[in-house]
């Protein structure tokens, strides 16, 4: 999926080009690569946090919406498409009907996405990511410091908390959750 960069795309376009092994998310009219070098690329840690977070979140939110890896989102920021591809989403069955069945990029803002730091990411960079994701709609965003083995969480309207320990994760929009950052890292087996 390589594109000109002189010329832009529109959402449909971006849509419509041929897939290869490289993950795009499409920013500002073009198709920008997740993971922008192999140092970037997700390693063990990220992997594994990743898949402890699913299995934890399944458990929590079972039969209650959809926890998915790596799933597109069609999203507007400010009036321009935006197409990011988080780590993991939750969406709700109340926002995206549990009969919804379509192979396709996520049609709706989801409760929660959650983004992992990766090697030569840096804090400042995801949470703006987080913060554009609460301008376009996402209810909440957790970015995970797999070094500093954290859960920073990010809402609309109220400083970013950073969590860490036993510091409980739920709150009024995930009420379900029943697990803390050292559950996660724990689990993980990176604590």
């Amino acid at each position: 999926m390589v594109q000109s960069s002189n010329q832009r795309l529109t959402l449909e376009e971006f849509l419509a080009l041929p897939e290869d092994d490289i993950t795009y998310e499409f920013v500002n009219g073009e198709a920008i690569p997740k993971y922008k070098n192999d140092e970037m690329s997700p390693k063990f840690f990220h992997s594994t946090v990743q898949k402890t977070l699913l299995l934890l979140l399944d458990q929590c939110f079972h039969n209650q919406g959809r926890i998915v890896v790596e799933w597109a989102i069609k999203l507007k920021l400010q009036t321009q498409d935006w197409m990011p591809v988080p780590d993991l989403t939750y969406v709700s069955y109340q926002r995206l009907p549990a009969d919804w069945l379509l192979d396709e990029a996520c049609p709706v803002a989801p409760e929660l996405v959650i983004e992992i730091i990766s090697p030569g990411q840096t804090f400042g960079e995801i949470a703006e990511k987080a913060t554009d994701y609460l301008k376009a709609g996402v209810s909440c965003v957790w970015v995970i410091d797999t070094r500093a083995k954290t859960v920073t969480i990010f809402y609309p309207n109220t400083p970013p908390q950073t969590k860490r320990g036993n510091a409980n994760l739920a709150d009024s929009l995930l009420e379900g959750i029943l697990f803390t950052p050292q559950d996660i890292f724990q689990q993980a087996g990176i604590l």
